[in-house]
């Protein structure tokens, strides 16, 4: 898989963790999360490749200290189970970033 491909499938794994339940404050993170990717979502396949680490790196590392803060949030109240998903979403970012 491509990193467009990768970098797509992250948005959706992203925007499939929200939920209306849970935490207002994480939930508020995780959308910022998806709109900051769902926003390169479209262009990052027009990207060169040489120039794919320069604009996606800070996309993804914001992204990931939005999911890290969400994490812990939902670690804080006992939602493990959507700590786990949010700790599977940042696993894909570090691949992804190591990729570039």
């Amino acid at each position: 898989m491509n990193i467009s491909d990768r970098f797509r499938a992250l948005v959706e794994d992203v925007r499939n963790l929200q939920t209306d339940s849970g935490d207002p404050k994480a939930e508020r993170l995780l959308i910022r999360a998806e709109k900051e990717l769902a926003h390169h979502e479209e262009g990052v396949g027009e990207i060169p490749q040489m120039r794919l680490e320069g604009e996606l790196t800070p996309v993804l590392l914001k992204v990931h200290n939005l999911l890290d803060r969400a994490r812990l949030m939902f670690d804080e109240i006992g939602e493990e189970d959507r700590a786990g998903a949010v700790w599977e979403a940042e696993q894909k970012i570090y691949r992804l970033l190591n990729s570039l």
